[in-house]
């Protein structure tokens, strides 16, 4: 798919290759290159006079492959975030080709920041007056993306802190079923994975960005430099705070594996303390089920009230011992 922002048009329009006559727009700012076919290529790269990347290409992950300069032209590419909202987020390589004229880029992915640009350019004819502000526009949206992905998981690695720190009953005991820490350690290996991602999109757009900001080809004015040094201290303040987050899921990972450690002792515990109570009494059962010729207590008429009683002392002893020292 082929979708062009114009300076006339200030807003995205779409065109087919395979049309006859098919043609890119003279006032084209920006090319955006969704899934493009091979026709859909040919024609963007026979309109601008340069060779764009493969989709296999732009996967590679050698800094030579990624960030270059050819024909003129500038070319960058990122692995972005995307499908944060759903249970599969996932990694996109995303080129942008920066030209004199036109600003070009392939995706085979649909990050929201792309969509949240393209409003952006509708209502706002600044970023639409050449194509160094779309692009400067666009990776504001996209860092502006990644904080709000990163905002979201702090507030929700915070809930899941009070979720795992908070299941005390007011005796200060923990009593949380297990099927409920199983989704602890679910959602917590969910933000993990989200951040992961997000935290590898920020270092992908620090490279390009830094990339951009040393590069002459074609020449941005001192404003738009400036831009970029802003992008790139809000993209290092951001892999900070990512790292950050890692710290505290990491946190929480090893905390609701010693909860579940110390709900498993719990119950091996009242195990250990029933086999101990329930001892002495199989004890006095034992001794009293042993055939012996000679034993004086089986001929008394209180024999057998009376070892039932010894059996109920000997568990009810131990019971409240073990109460007394609080081990139940």
């Amino acid at each position: 798919m082929i979708r062009i922002l114009s300076t006339g048009e200030r807003k995205m329009v779409g065109i087919a290759a395979d049309a006859d006559g098919a043609v890119l727009p003279a006032d084209a700012v920006w090319v955006d290159l969704l899934s493009p076919t091979r026709a859909e290529v040919q024609l963007v790269e026979k309109a601008l006079g340069i060779e764009l990347p493969t989709h296999e290409e732009m996967l590679e992950i050698e800094p030579s492959s990624r960030l270059y300069q050819d024909s003129g032209a500038t070319f960058a590419t990122a692995s972005l975030l995307w499908h944060a909202e759903t249970e599969t987020p996932e990694m996109s390589p995303v080129t942008f080709v920066l030209g004199e004229r036109t600003l070009v880029t392939i995706r085979y992915g649909e990050p929201k920041s792309f969509a949240m640009f393209q409003v952006q350019a509708v209502k706002q004819a600044a970023v639409c007056q050449s194509s160094a502000t779309v692009l400067l526009g666009l990776l504001d949206a996209v860092v502006d993306r990644l904080a709000d992905i990163l905002e979201r998981c702090g507030v929700e690695v915070d809930r899941i802190s009070k979720d795992v720190f908070g299941r005390a009953n007011p005796g200060g005991r923990i009593q949380t079923p297990t099927h409920e820490y199983a989704d602890t350690l679910q959602r917590i290996g969910r933000q993990q994975d989200i951040i992961n991602k997000a935290r590898e999109s920020l270092v992908g757009m620090g490279r390009v960005i830094g990339f951009l900001t040393i590069s002459r080809q074609p020449p941005l004015d001192k404003a738009g430099r400036e831009h970029l040094k802003t992008l790139a201290r809000d993209t290092r303040s951001l892999t900070d705070h990512a790292a950050y987050i890692v710290t505290n899921v990491n946190f929480l990972l090893d905390a609701t594996l010693g909860m579940i450690n110390i709900e498993q002792n719990q119950i091996i515990k009242i195990f250990s303390v029933a086999a101990v109570a329930f001892l002495p009494p199989t004890l006095v059962a034992s001794i009293y089920g042993m055939n012996f010729e000679l034993m004086p207590e089986l001929k008394w008429p209180l024999g057998y009230p009376l070892a039932i009683v010894l059996m109920i002392l000997s568990a009810v002893v131990p019971f409240l011992y073990f109460r007394r020292r609080k081990w139940l």
